[in-house]
C-alpha cells in the first residue's frame, strides 16, 4: 500500500531557494516507491519573486500546491495553513534554504515507520554555521523557556520534524491566537522522539529572522505555556513586604534616640526600585490580559490571497 507523505515548506523570500528544495526533496521520493509525496509550499507574504517560482512548479508538477498568504503572519501561522491543507498519512516541516538537509527525510520515515509519532531533530551544540551571538541568544531562549514553561524543550529544537497524522489532527484543533509549534507537539504528547543534526549552510539569499524576534517568541512562548511570571509577581511582592518589615525596628530605633536620617538618595533609591518593580509586575499582568483581549477578537491566524488547493 503507497503512504503519502506530505512536505510543508513555509518560505518568505526564498526565490533562489525554492526550485532548488523542491528538486532535492522530489529526488529523495524517485527512490521511494512505496511513498507518494504532497509538497505544499505556504508563502508567508514574500515580495520578490517566490510566489511566481513556485507557481511555475506546480504549473508542471501536479503533486506540487502552493497557499499564499495576503501579508507576513509568521511562521508557526504558515505551518498552521500548511497542516490544515494536508493530506498525507505523514507530515514533514522543514525550511526551505537547504539547511535542513533533505535526505534526512529518509531517517524521519524510517523512525516513523518504527511507531514514532513524532520524530524531530535539535541542533548540535558545535554548528559550524553559527555565530558565537547566535549561539548564545539561542541558548538563552531555551533555558528562559525550560525554566518557566510548562513544556521541556531540547536546546536547539528545530522545526524539521515529521508527525503522523494523528498529531497532525491533533494540532490543527488548536485556536489559539499566539502559535508555538515547537511547544504544542511536545504538550500534545503521543511517542516522540529527537535527535541531533547538524544544519547545512544556507544555499542562497539571507535570513529574515532577527534577534530582537527571538526574544519577542521567548516572552510569547512562556505565556503560552505557563503562568509561572504572574506566580513570580506574587512571590516577588511578599518578598518585598517583608523585608519592608524589617525597617520598622530601625525607623523605632531611631525615633527613641534621635539619630537623624541621612539625605534624600537614599528615598529617592528606594521609590525608584519599587516603582520599577510595580511596573514590571503591572507589565505580566498586562501581557496576560493583552493575550486574552487579542484571542477574544476571534481574528483569523492567517488570510488567504490565493492557493492552488481547493
Amino acid at each position: 500500500m503507497i503512504k503519502k507523505i506530505t512536505v510543508l515548506l513555509p518560505v518568505l523570500n526564498e526565490e533562489e531557494n525554492v526550485k532548488l528544495i523542491c528538486g532535492a526533496v522530489k529526488s529523495i521520493f524517485e527512490l521511494k516507491a512505496e511513498y507518494k509525496p504532497e509538497i505544499i509550499f505556504i508563502d508567508d507574504g514574500s515580495t520578490d519573486c517566490t510566489l511566481n517560482n513556485i507557481i511555475e512548479l506546480s504549473a508542471s508538477d501536479p503533486g506540487v500546491h502552493y497557499i499564499s498568504f495576503s501579508r507576513n503572519f509568521g511562521k508557526d501561522n504558515a505551518i498552521a495553513a500548511g497542516l490544515v491543507k494536508s493530506t498525507g498519512d505523514a507530515v514533514i516541516t522543514m525550511d526551505a534554504d537547504m539547511q535542513h538537509a533533505p535526505f534526512l527525510i529518509n531517517e524521519l520515515i524510517s523512525h516513523w515507520e518504527k511507531g514514532h509519532e513524532v520524530v524531530s531533530y535539535y541542533r548540535e551544540d558545535k554548528n559550524k554555521h553559527t555565530g558565537f551571538l547566535s549561539h548564545f541568544y539561542s541558548a538563552a531562549f531555551y533555558k528562559l523557556i525550560n525554566l518557566f514553561a510548562s513544556v521541556k524543550l531540547e536546546k536547539g529544537l528545530s522545526d524539521f520534524r515529521i508527525m503522523d497524522r494523528k498529531v497532525v489532527n491533533a494540532l490543527s484543533s488548536f485556536h489559539e491566537d499566539t502559535l508555538f509549534f515547537r511547544g504544542m507537539i511536545k504538550w500534545v504528547g503521543f511517542r516522540q522522539l529527537s535527535l541531533p543534526y547538524s544544519p547545512e549552510e544556507r544555499h542562497r539569499g539571507k535570513t529574515s529572522y532577527k534577534r530582537r524576534m527571538l526574544l519577542k517568541l521567548a516572552i510569547h512562548s512562556v505565556m503560552s505555556f505557563s503562568t509561572k511570571p504572574l506566580s513570580l509577581a506574587i512571590y516577588l511582592g511578599f518578598f518585598f513586604s517583608f523585608l519592608s518589615l524589617l525597617y520598622i525596628p530601625y525607623a523605632l530605633f531611631s525615633k527613641l534616640h534621635h539619630i537623624a536620617v541621612s539625605g534624600w538618595a537614599s528615598v529617592i533609591v528606594t521609590i525608584a526600585f519599587f516603582g520599577g518593580l510595580n511596573l514590571m509586575i503591572l507589565g505580566i499582568v498586562g501581557l496576560y490580559l493583552g493575550k486574552t483581549f487579542m484571542q477574544g477578537k476571534g481574528r483569523p491566524l492567517y488570510i488567504i490571497r490565493e492557493s492552488n488547493i481547493i
